[in-house]
């Protein structure tokens, strides 16, 4: 299974770059694919690429939902 993380953008780096936050991991990914980012947005990441901009509310949702299926218990 494949999963896109929302993180936030710290530091644009330029060339198409950016530096994020997710979960408190510092990690440079592209973002060449989306137009108009900007620190402080929230961005939907998959194999180092920035695939979409999502507003802060959705982003903090899909991360509670992410910690809750981490915590579950496999059978």
């Amino acid at each position: 299974m494949c999963l896109a993380i929302p993180a936030q953008v710290t530091e644009l780096l330029g060339d198409g770059m950016a530096r994020i936050d997710m979960g408190g991991v510092s990690k440079a990914i592209s973002v060449a694919l989306v137009e108009n980012v900007a620190v402080g947005d929230f961005v939907v990441v998959h194999v180092g690429y920035a695939l979409s901009k999502i507003d802060a509310e959705e982003a903090e949702r899909t991360l509670a939902l992410l910690r809750e299926a981490a915590s579950m218990e496999t059978p």
